[in-house]
């Protein structure tokens, strides 16, 4: 296994991982960045105002795009495992 390899397969890895988790991280950017926008315009200083919201709406789009993040991360490992021997060899 050359070193050009294992920098492949670790951008591959990156790259999954930023491409799974990229929905979760900027729904919870936005709901953050919402209630941050009403907690100043209403001077509310609650800080777990903006925990249920970001909650519901991660669990929302993780229901949503829950089933998309598997197959991608099985065709990913599927992937990986079938390409083994031709690594090594």
């Amino acid at each position: 296994m050359t070193p050009e390899t294992v920098v492949t397969i670790g951008r591959h890895a990156l790259e999954m991982t930023l491409m799974l988790a990229a929905p979760l991280l900027l729904t919870a950017l936005a709901v953050g960045l919402i209630v941050g926008i009403f907690q100043a315009a209403t001077q509310i200083n609650e800080m777990t105002l903006s925990f249920i919201p970001k909650l519901l709406a991660m669990a929302a789009v993780l229901a949503l795009t829950g089933p998309w993040m598997i197959r991608q991360l099985v065709e990913y490992s599927r992937n990986l495992i079938q390409n083994i021997p031709g690594m090594i060899g």
